[in-house]
């Protein structure tokens, strides 16, 4: 079997800086929160578990302080995520979009969670460009597009959203309104996003937070199989089969592949959320630095990176294919064929991997 190449050094540094933003500190905004006004509370499209409890954590706290709070999704969601206390509350944008906009064209502050470009936001990206309301942004993605929001705190130093609306609440002085189901919220959305705290970016500060959300009573354990066991046995066979068959590990390049074609997504009868953590297969591979999933829907093809500290995801992703997030996980994606795609992947490594 062809054996791994030396690992590399990417030039790419800057894994724990915080951007420098123009908007306005998100802390300038407590006192005008004082006044109860409508507020609506939307992330990126198909939500993962720090975007949907980020959102419901800061839902319940700002209901706490008075507010008339929604949450709107820009799409649907996964199965996994309806057990968070407040899920049955959300709208979804695609499914009732009189009702989303009915509430946008109405709140007076939007806050925008876990996604920094509207674009995020899939059918919902031209109407939130078109509202007067104070917007307000807590994200820890790279290059956000300030000029968008009013307020806001973009940090990419952070494990996850979760973290912000964790750290949002403790700067309002008002950590007394966080209860059983805020914490339960916001531990699922840092779970999620620090690998059940295996990542890089599970830092001091997170097992500190989450020690204090843990003595709200919460059972971290059914939080855990809410999110990672609750799946059905298609979605075991479909994760067997796309490795068996889908898989292609380019040892020349430390990286690999899974390309899943649009008829196995039907085969297997998959809905959304049971691509969640695939990518992260090949990692477990000796010597593989990036994994890469490319999925075929049905409008355009879906990029997931995911790479260990030496490969930088969001440059990659960002250069070639339409898309960007994290150093270490990113997203992309295309309107062109699967084949094409992973052509383009194939050229991306080789022009990547000799320039860097």
């Amino acid at each position: 079997m062809p054996q791994p190449k030396k690992k590399r050094d990417y030039p790419f540094s800057g894994f724990n800086r915080t951007f420098a933003v123009q908007m306005k500190e998100i802390s300038s905004i407590f006192t005008a929160l004082q006044t109860s006004e409508p507020i609506v509370i939307t992330m990126h499209q198909k939500p993962d578990p720090d975007a949907m409890g980020s959102a419901l954590g800061l839902f319940h706290f700002l209901k706490h302080l008075g507010h008339p709070v929604k949450v709107i999704s820009p799409t649907n969601w996964a199965d996994f995520l309806k057990w968070m206390p407040g899920c049955d509350e959300v709208i979804d944008f695609e499914g009732d979009r009189g009702q989303a906009e009915k509430y946008l064209s109405t709140c007076k502050w939007l806050f925008c969670l876990d996604f920094n470009h509207f674009g995020r936001t899939r059918n919902m990206e031209k109407v939130l460009e078109g509202l007067s309301c104070q917007k307000v942004l807590i994200d820890h993605h790279r290059e956000p597009q300030t000029e968008c929001f009013n307020f806001g705190q973009s940090d990419i130093s952070k494990s996850s959203t979760a973290e912000m609306i964790y750290d949002f609440i403790l700067l309002s002085g008002r950590k007394d309104l966080i209860d059983k189901d805020i914490a339960a919220c916001l531990y699922a959305g840092v779970m999620s996003d620090t690998g059940s705290f295996r990542f890089a970016s599970t830092t001091p500060s997170v097992h500190f937070m989450v020690a204090e959300l843990q003595s709200y009573g919460i059972d971290h354990s059914k939080i855990h199989s809410a999110v990672y066991d609750n799946f059905l046995e298609n979605r075991l066979r479909f994760t067997g089969h796309v490795l068996s068959n889908c898989l292609e590990v380019f040892y020349e390049y430390n990286t690999a592949l899974i390309a899943v074609p649009k008829q196995d997504i039907l085969k297997f009868h998959i809905k959304t959320g049971d691509t969640e953590g695939l990518v992260n297969y090949p990692l477990s591979i000796k010597g593989i630095e990036m994994s890469a999933l490319l999925i075929d829907r049905d409008e355009e093809r879906r990029w997931s990176f995911r790479s260990k500290e030496t490969f930088d995801c969001n440059s990659f992703a960002r250069k070639y294919f339409n898309g960007g997030g994290h150093y270490n996980a990113s997203g992309g994606r295309s309107f062109d064929s699967l084949e094409k795609n992973i052509e383009l992947f194939k050229q991306a490594l080789q022009e990547y991997t000799t320039t860097h």
